[in-house]
C-alpha cells in the first residue's frame, strides 16, 4: 500500500483502537483528551513517515507514539500538581503510573466497551450513532452528515451535546448488564448498519467501493458474536448481511474500478466462500421468536448471491420485501421492492408502484424509473435519466447514468 494510502487506512483501523483503551484508562469524561492524544499519534505519522520512511510495522509505531504522548500527559499533569496545585492530587488517575496495555484483547474489550458507552440511553439515537461513527469509526463530519442525511453543522452541534452527556452522567466504560445490553444493542447495530452501507455505496465519496470500511463494520460485528452476552439472533443476521454482500466485492468493479451493477456481474468471481460464511451466521441467527429487519434484510441479500436468474428467486425476494416494509419501512427499501416487481408482474406494474413514492429528491428514484421505461417510452425514460444526473453526488453514477442514456438510442 502506497504512503499516501496507508495512513488514511491506518486512520481508520487505529484510530478508534487508540481512543477506546485510552478512555478506558483516562475515563469517559476525558473522551476529548483521548481523541486529541489519538489525533495528534497520527500528525506524528504525517510529519515523521515521509522523511524518515514508513517503519516496519506501522501499527505498532502508533501504538507506541500513543504510549508516549498519553505518558508525557501523565508526567505534565504530574508536575503541575507538585508543583503548582498539591492539593489536586487527590485527584490523580488511579492508572497513573501503569503501562497502557495496547494488546490484541484489551483493545477488542476497550472497544466493545465504548461501543456500548455511547450507546447509553441518556444520549438521543442519532447522536449515539453519530459519535459511534467518530468515535469508533473515524468517519469524518461529511461522511456521518451523508450517512445521517443531515448537515455538517447538525453533526457539530450532536457530537457536542453526546460529549457534554457523557460527561454530565459519569458514564463509566464497563460492558452493562445484560438487561442493558438489549436497551442499547439496536443503536449498536444500526450504527455498524451505516458503517458497512458507507463503505458499500459511499455518497460522500467517489469511490465505488470502499471495502476497508466493510471490513471495519464486519470486525466490529465479530466483537460482539465473540461475546456471549451479545452473541445474539440479531446481531448474527446483520453479520450474514454483510457477508453476502462482501461476497459480490471481487466482482462489483472491473479492470478500471468503474462500478460493475449486479445484472452484469461475472457471478463466477463472486466468493463462494464469504456466501457459505454468510450461511452460517444466518443459520445462527435463526433462534428464538424475534424477527428482525436484519433477518430479512439478510435472507434478501442470498437470494441474491443465487446465480440464476428465475421467477422463484425474484417471488422470494418480493415477498422479503413485503415483510420488511411491514417491520420496517423505508423509502429506500420501498424502491428496491418495485425491482423485485418488475422482475415478477412486469415493468409496467412496477413503474405504478414507484411513481406512487414521489421520491423526487432520490437521484436512485430516477434511475430506477429510466430503466423501467426504457422501450415503453424512452423519451419518458430519457426525462428520468436526466432527472436522476442533476440529482447525482458522484461520478460513479452520473458515468452509469450516462451509459444508460446512451444505451435508450442503440
Amino acid at each position: 500500500m502506497k504512503q499516501q494510502e496507508l495512513i488514511p487506512h491506518l486512520f481508520r483501523t487505529e484510530y478508534s483502537k487508540i481512543t477506546a483503551v485510552l478512555c478506558r484508562y483516562f475515563g469517559m469524561e476525558q473522551l476529548e483528551l483521548a481523541e486529541d492524544i489519538a489525533g495528534e499519534t497520527f500528525l506524528a505519522a504525517l510529519e515523521s513517515w515521509p522523511y524518515r520512511g514508513i517503519p516496519e510495522n506501522p501499527a505498532a509505531w502508533l501504538y507506541t507514539v500513543a504510549k508516549n504522548k498519553a505518558r508525557n500527559h501523565f508526567a505534565r499533569r504530574h508536575t503541575f500538581r507538585a508543583s503548582i496545585s498539591p492539593a489536586l492530587q487527590q485527584a490523580a488517575p488511579a492508572m497513573e503510573g501503569t503501562d497502557i496495555d495496547l494488546s490484541g484483547q484489551h483493545i477488542a474489550d476497550s472497544q466493545l466497551q465504548m461501543l456500548f458507552a455511547i450507546c447509553h440511553p441518556a444520549i438521543a439515537p442519532e447522536a449515539q450513532i453519530g459519535l459511534a461513527l467518530r468515535i469508533l469509526c473515524g468517519f469524518g463530519i461529511d461522511e456521518i452528515a451523508d450517512a445521517l442525511l443531515t448537515t455538517k453543522e447538525n453533526i457539530n452541534k450532536r457530537l457536542y451535546r453526546a460529549r457534554e452527556k457523557l460527561r454530565q452522567e459519569k458514564v463509566a466504560m464497563v460492558f452493562p448488564a445484560a438487561a442493558e445490553v438489549h436497551l442499547r444493542l439496536n443503536t449498536v447495530l444500526t450504527t455498524l448498519y451505516l458503517l458497512f452501507n458507507e463503505g458499500y455505496y459511499s455518497e460522500s465519496s467517489n469511490s465505488v467501493l470502499r471495502e476497508d470500511l466493510c471490513q471495519e463494520a464486519m470486525r466490529l460485528c465479530l466483537l460482539l458474536t465473540d461475546n456471549p452476552a451479545t452473541d445474539l439472533p440479531p446481531v448474527n443476521a446483520l453479520l450474514a448481511l454483510m457477508c453476502f454482500h462482501a461476497s459480490r466485492f471481487p466482482a462489483r468493479k472491473d479492470a478500471n474500478g468503474e462500478i460493475v451493477l449486479y445484472h452484469a456481474q461475472d457471478t463466477t468471481r463472486w466468493d463462494q466462500e464469504m456466501v457459505r460464511r454468510g450461511v452460517y451466521y444466518l443459520h445462527k441467527a435463526a433462534t428464538g421468536n424475534r424477527l428482525s429487519r436484519f433477518h430479512l434484510e439478510a435472507a434478501i441479500a442470498y437470494h441474491h448471491t443465487i446465480r440464476e436468474d428465475t421467477a422463484e428467486k425474484w417471488g422470494a425476494i418480493l415477498q422479503l420485501y413485503n415483510q420488511l416494509l411491514a417491520l420496517h419501512y423505508s423509502p429506500v427499501a420501498a424502491l428496491n421492492r418495485t425491482f423485485a416487481l418488475s422482475k415478477v408482474k412486469g415493468r409496467a406494474a412496477a413503474i405504478a408502484e414507484a411513481e406512487k413514492l414521489q421520491l423526487t429528491g432520490n437521484h436512485y428514484y430516477y434511475t430506477l424509473l429510466g430503466a423501467l421505461y426504457r422501450g415503453i417510452s424512452n423519451h419518458k425514460a430519457q426525462e428520468c435519466l436526466r432527472a436522476a444526473y442533476q440529482l447525482a453526488r458522484t461520478e460513479a453514477d452520473r458515468k452509469v447514468i450516462r451509459e444508460m442514456m446512451a444505451e435508450l438510442y442503440l
